[in-house]
This record gives structure tokens, sequence and C-alpha cells, in this order.
């Protein structure tokens, strides 16, 4: 895994042009977004070239489950489409070639902290073999494949047929799908273009410090039957703002709760389950937007956030939603040192707070450092479930403080207060480690019910919405509660102010 850090951004970057929002999707929730069955895709006379462009980030990887659709086009009785293989490979596949002939690249896609860049631009009329289907990624063109089908000259490819719908999310877009084949991700800026095959760089350019692969505007013509996909209505996420009037509007099990801020210009931290040891798989189970885990076979389940930090000032909420039958004591939240994510998983059903880099409270504001409580911390009785906490995180002064419902924890009867730094539940972030430290959370076991649910501000849920929407110090994120003058949501735009 991969960390977000303030020197190493990778996957977002600040940039002249802003993506402010993005479509969350989920595989369990067999979430896709489609065009009318009435859409006939193509009305030109040339239906053999045409260009698909669009951001990913995945937020669960497949292990060995099943294929997890992105883009497809079909018609009742053909489809085409991009997916994430059972072993993350990026796979396409084509009608016309018949089964079995695939695109498969060689690289796996296994980061869940970056977006990526997928371009799919195809011109069949091509005369050279090679130049009639081209992937990129991130900018660059796929060239080591495992396996790359020819293709006939003037081949029709169903994606581009004159009876084809545009699906994103699963498979066999055709009245909404036969397929319960889904994909769990954020998607963002979702073009394509009709009647053209374009490169990578149409849509995007590495930055000149950083070389970081970002958006650009797409300034060129759709063709008629093209579109753009920004998700910028809530009510309305099938919007195709291209000006060509072509509405994704079979959109099933979407909500306007499925719009997300997490964008490839503002990259937010989302969740990823600690590492496989001791004979267990990859547990907890994340889901919604890599904001949510639940699950596991064995006492303390944790997960980690994917953005680590050594300086600024922080916040970030969570809640438990299904406490499994116990107090919600029992399951804690706070950082750590990743470092120390292995020992954590090792050691087995261990809170995060057991550890000497590692800091966690639960809901009775027992703050909890190296298996000790905070010195003079002033218990209370449990949260229910649903019920907020919040964490400030200063790393310029290694300080941090818990709060309950909006009021932060008290030593010896004093409450904290993140903004003049008083009163922190612990102070040695800097002295007892020399690492980053990135968020973490678990859920004890006891039922299997278990759910925690945490929120970075880049895609909140409706337990922290129905209570507030508020902004950090820079408007980003979306919060239950204020955070504190001078902190930031663990988004990409606010760390590169960091750097």
């Amino acid at each position: 895994m991969a960390f977000l850090t303030e020197a190493a951004n990778r996957g977002s970057i600040a940039t002249g042009y802003d993506i402010d929002n993005s479509l969350k999707l989920e595989e369990a929730n067999t979430e896709c977004i489609n065009t009318p069955s009435s859409y006939s895709l193509i009305t030109t006379s040339n239906v053999y070239k045409g260009t698909t462009s669009f951001w990913i980030k995945r937020t669960s990887l497949n292990n060995g489950s099943g294929v997890q659709w992105l883009f497809n086009g079909a018609n009742s009785a053909r489809y085409d489409g991009i997916y994430w293989d059972v072993n993350d490979k990026l796979k396409g596949y084509f009608s016309a070639l018949g089964n079995g002939a695939d695109f498969v690249t060689t690289q796996v896609f296994r980061d869940t902290s970056a977006w990526y860049h997928i371009v799919m631009a195809i011109d069949t009329s091509h005369s050279t073999a090679s130049e009639r289907i081209k992937f990129y990624v991130n900018g660059e063109q796929i060239t080591a494949w495992d396996t790359s089908p020819s293709i006939d000259q003037n081949t029709q490819l169903t994606s581009l047929g004159t009876d084809a719908y545009h699906g994103w999310g699963t498979s066999y877009s055709y009245n909404l799908g036969a397929s319960s084949d889904g994909s769990s991700e954020y998607l963002a800026n979702c073009i394509h273009v009709d009647g053209q095959q374009l490169t990578s760089t149409d849509f995007g350019e590495f930055d000149d410090d950083s070389g970081i692969w970002k958006p650009k505007e797409y300034t060129g013509t759709y063709g008629n039957k093209g579109y753009l996909l920004e998700f910028k209505s809530s009510s309305a996420l099938g919007t195709d703002t291209s000006g060509n009037g072509n509405d994704f509007t079979n959109n099933r099990n979407i909500t306007s709760a499925d719009q997300a801020t997490d964008t490839p210009t503002n990259n937010f931290c989302t969740l990823f389950p600690q590492p496989t040891a001791l004979g267990y798989g990859q547990e907890p189970s994340i889901k919604e937007g890599g904001t949510t885990m639940f699950g596991g076979g064995y006492s303390t389940q944790n997960a980690f956030g994917t953005i680590g930090v050594r300086s600024g000032k922080w916040y970030f909420e969570s809640t438990i939603t299904n406490s499994g039958g116990i107090s919600t004591i029992n399951h804690g939240f706070g950082v750590m040192d990743p470092e120390e994510i292995t020992y954590v998983t090792v050691a087995g059903g261990r809170d995060i707070g057991s550890f000497p880099a590692g800091w966690s409270c639960s809901s009775n504001s027992s703050p909890r450092n190296n298996d000790a409580v905070a010195s003079g911390a002033n218990g209370t009785s449990a949260l229910n479930e649903n019920e907020i906490m919040g964490v400030a995180l200063d790393m310029d002064n290694g300080k941090i403080w818990w709060h309950r419902q909006g009021t932060w924890t008290s030593l010896n009867n004093t409450v904290g207060n993140p903004v003049n730094g008083t009163e922190p539940a612990f102070s040695n972030l800097l002295t007892a480690t020399d690492n980053f430290v990135v968020p973490g959370g678990g859920i004890y076991v006891y039922s299997g019910s278990e759910i925690r649910v945490m929120n970075f501000g880049g895609y909140a849920q409706a337990v922290f919405t129905a209570v507030g929407t508020y902004t950090d110090a820079n408007g980003y994120g979306s919060f239950a509660y204020q955070p504190p003058s001078g902190y930031y949501a663990l988004c990409s735009k606010n760390l590169a102010r960091f750097g």
C-alpha cells in the first residue's frame, strides 16, 4: 500500500483546472448509471471511431472474487467493456472479437489511495492493426499485454453501434443489466467523444514540477452522441454537461447521497484493511467509498487511512453504526505510525492504542496510548450508536484531542481546546515516532455485525450530514461538526499547503 504524504501527493495534484465532484459506486449495492433504453448512440456515418476517457479511484480490490466492471456499451445481444479482472488487471472485452479474445494488461492496478486516468481510443478503420484500439493509463500508452488480440480493419464494435447504450459501474448496460458484476469506486469526468480517436493528452498533462499526471479541460468537440458526465447536480447525477443533452437517466440504486467531492484534483483520505496475517484474509471489509469497515474473523479488526501526515493540523470524524450488541467503548479510533500496522495484525485483536506509536479513543472518552489511559482523563458514559466523535490532530506540536458529540475530552476536569493547544489527550506524537501517522479505526468483532463509519470529508454518509455539513478552514470537506479553527481535512489540496 502506498500512502499519500505531504512529500508524495501521488494520484492528485492542485491544478488550474478543477474537478469538483465524483460519483461513488458500490459493488455490494449493484449501483450503476446508464443511458436510457431509447438512446441510439451513433447517428453519424462513421461507426468505427470513438474515444472514452475517465478518472477512477478504486475503493476495494477483487482479491480473486470476481470482475469489477467500469464502462460498457451494449445492445440487446452483445456488449463491449472495460473492467478489472480477478487479478486486478485492466481488461478490454469486445464481443466482435469473440469469447476469450480480451485485452489483458501485464500491469496490475491495486492502489486505492490514488486516482487513475484511463483512456480507450478506437479507430478500427486504421490501416495499421496496432493503432485500431489503444489504451492509456495516467498518460502512458499501455504496451505490455498478457493478451492483445488483433482486430480486422473496419470491424464494427458494439459500443460504437447504432443501437448501443452506455453504462458505468456494471456490465450489460442494456435494460440496466443482467449481470451483478459491479465495481466499488469513485468516477469523475466521464467523457465519450463520438467519431474521433484521440489520445490521453487531449484530457490530461504531466505537471512540470512534480511529473504527476493531472487532468486538463477537454476543449474539443464531442460529436453527435458524445457526452461529459461531471456529476455536478446531486439531484440529476447523470446529466450530460457537454451541451449535447445525452443524459444518463437509468440509474440503479443511485441517489443524491452518491455525489462526492473526492476527485482527481482534490484526493481525500480513504480506508484500507489491515494486511493479511496469521492465516486470516484482508479484514475488515471496506465499503461505501472507502469510509466504512465491517466484519472480520476474530477480536479487534482495524482499518487505516491512505494519507499520512507529519506536520499540519487535521480533523476527521467517526461513529459506530452497529456495535454488534456490546458497548461502543469496545471500538476505538485515532492515529498510528504505519510501521506498526503489521504488529497490530500479528498481535491479533488489539486496539491501535495498545502500541507505543498508536493513539486511540473509544466512546467513553478514555484515550489510550501504549496500552495506558491518558493521565487525568475523565471517563464518561458510552455513546449510543450513530453518535459522533471527532479527532483534532496537531502534528506541528505533536498533540491530539477527541470530541464526543462536539465536546472535547477533558483532563482533570478541564476541557481541551485544540485551537489554543490546551489540555490535549496526548502530547507525545512527535517523540513517540519519527515517522508520519495515519488515521486508524477498529471494531471489536462480537457478533459479526459491527460497523464503523469514518468521515474524512470527501464522502460524508447520512449519519454525518444529518447532524451538519461544515467545511474545514479552507472550505473543503463536509463534516457533522465544525472543525476547529485552523484545522484541515485530509485531502491533497490541503497537503499541498504544508509540503
